[in-house]
């Protein structure tokens, strides 16, 4: 049995939670903190990941929402972790999150609709 999609999207929103809640992060302390960045490339793997197990059917719907690059970076974080380029993580955390969070709530509330 499939799950609900919104169990889904919920991860995606508390793992953008997570990163939000870490103490400290700051540009600077992103560069020069190493707990900062795994913990926010694990909320970044996470996001990917339940991405990946929406259906197609959501994913179509909603295709306004980046999904092949959400999992796309979820790859290159847990498959090719040498290639990870941190501008480019931050870059999410700063300009891809929150759009994603407020995207991602819109998707929740059309489906409880």
């Amino acid at each position: 049995m499939k799950k609900d999609p919104r169990v889904y999207l919920q991860d995606i929103l508390e793992a953008i939670q997570r990163i939000r809640s870490y103490r400290g992060l700051s540009r600077e302390n992103f560069f020069t903190d190493f707990l900062l960045q795994d913990g926010v490339i694990r909320q970044i793997s996470v996001i990917g990941e339940a991405s990946s197990k929406l259906s197609a059917e959501v994913k179509d719907r909603h295709s306004e929402i980046p999904w092949k690059k959400i999992i796309g970076m979820r790859n290159i974080v847990v498959h090719d972790y040498s290639q990870i380029k941190l501008d480019r993580v931050w870059e999410t955390v700063e300009e891809d999150l929150p759009e994603l969070s407020k995207a991602v709530q819109e998707v929740i509330q059309e489906l409880e609709g």
